[in-house]
């Protein structure tokens, strides 16, 4: 369905997150090298990142690869200096989310590449630096998923006592 792209993620619980989160949504992950943690089965085990049984996650060199491999889709990056709110996208099927490192984001020459149009913010309070990597892309993600009415999602099961 969507396509969530982490440039350089270097915190293994919030990818541990973020591979659950696409699972549960049919998301795929790609993974922008380099990782600040290791994806070998036993380091994967330890840090709570059992990916390979959850999600659908590739790894790639750079953005570029990443793109070329998802043939190029509409690439949306989430960023704190973005002046279009997360809310105001017309979502589709495919899109591409761009997150940046929980260091220091996306470095300029990735947001020289993208369009303003293309750059979207979540609202904060003022004096507030920026969100925890995995509720960022819970909550864009959940948007997207919800414009595109959770297409895929399991069914609710009916509840008689909702009357």
């Amino acid at each position: 369905m969507f396509h969530i792209i982490l440039f350089n993620p270097q915190i293994p619980p919030n990818t541990g997150n973020i591979i659950r989160l696409c699972a549960n949504t049919g998301a795929s992950l790609h993974l922008i090298h380099p990782l600040g943690f290791r994806l070998d089965e036993k380091s994967c085990r330890r840090a709570g990142l059992d990916y390979h049984a959850l999600s659908d996650v590739h790894q790639h060199d750079d953005v570029q690869q990443c793109l070329d491999a998802l043939q190029t889709p509409r690439l949306f990056a989430v960023t704190k200096f973005a002046t279009r709110r997360y809310d105001s996208v017309a979502y589709q099927r495919d899109d591409a989310l761009l997150f940046g490192t929980e260091t220091s984001g996306l470095p300029a020459a990735l947001h020289d590449r993208i369009d303003d149009d293309h750059k979207l913010a979540l609202p904060m309070a003022d004096g507030n630096r920026s969100l925890n990597l995995s509720n960022a892309v819970s909550i864009v993600l959940y948007e997207a998923w919800r414009r595109c009415d959770f297409a895929g999602m399991v069914p609710l099961p009916a509840n008689p006592d909702l009357v």
